[in-house]
């Protein structure tokens, strides 16, 4: 069963038609730290639960027939936090793409990374690129992992890029439009998202996505991240569903 049949499924369990639901998510995953303070745990038992919930929700939105699925991990402001916090991520993302690879397999799951690989630890960067390598030709569900991302830091990035192909002499001035731009960011083989959800009833954009999130729909939850589940998923999708997107037109009246 390829995508648009699983989303056709999907649809009709939700008694909406297939083109009210979104192909393309991206969840800014929020609340991690509180659900471990709320059950007096450590952050990083918080961060390893949600590392859980990160998987089940990959292979639902897999499932559910989504197209792409974009999940912010962590930001380049990120390093901010303590030392002993962040050591326990890093190595909980190395965990995470050796534990997933036998989904992506199983699911046809292509990986893609968002941010700036080489400030990572040598052991995340060396399963990131051997997960990405395995999973290159896998035509199901795009997973990007935004890890060590920046939305702001993708566009000076993108800026450089095009700069250094003006000044070679291979790109000009004249050419550069907003197809140009979005050919160099990170996300430049992957569909703006249709629906960004963000849990732990936080409503910022924390710096992501700032190009490709422009016209996108937002679905906020208090539900924090560990917690978020497959009703969630779909509450987000049924939310998104009744929305009406004119993409700054109006409608014409017959």
């Amino acid at each position: 069963m390829d995508s648009e049949q699983r989303l056709e499924t999907t649809a009709e369990r939700l008694g909406i038609r297939p083109e009210q639901a979104p192909r393309n998510i991206a969840i800014i995953m929020d609340g991690n730290g509180r659900w471990a303070q709320q059950r007096s745990l450590l952050r990083a038992e918080g961060h390893c639960e949600g590392a859980k919930t990160a998987q089940r929700v990959a292979q639902a939105c897999s499932r559910s027939g989504i197209k792409s699925l974009t999940l912010y991990s962590f930001s380049m402001e990120n390093w901010k936090r303590p030392k002993d916090e962040v050591d326990a991520l890093m190595g909980l993302y190395e965990e995470y793409l050796i534990s997933m690879r036998p989904m992506f397999l199983r699911e046809d799951v292509r990986l893609l990374h968002l941010g700036r690989m080489d400030e990572l630890p040598e052991p995340v960067q060396r399963e990131l690129t051997k997960t990405i390598e395995q999973t290159r030709i896998h035509e199901g569900m795009t997973l990007a992992l935004a890890l060590n991302y920046s939305g702001r830091g993708e566009l000076i990035d993108a800026t450089k890029r095009i700069a250094e192909r003006c000044v070679s002499g291979e790109l000009s001035v004249d050419q550069i439009d907003e197809f140009c731009l979005s050919q160099h960011l990170y996300t430049a083989s992957m569909p703006d998202p249709d629906l960004v959800i963000r849990t732990a009833d936080e409503s910022r954009i924390s710096n992501f996505l700032l190009w490709q999130i422009s016209y996108s729909e937002f679905y906020v939850t208090k539900t924090l991240w560990p917690e978020f589940d497959e009703q969630e998923l779909d509450n987000a999708i049924l939310a998104y569903a009744a929305r009406d997107r004119r993409f700054g037109a109006i409608d014409t009246p017959l």
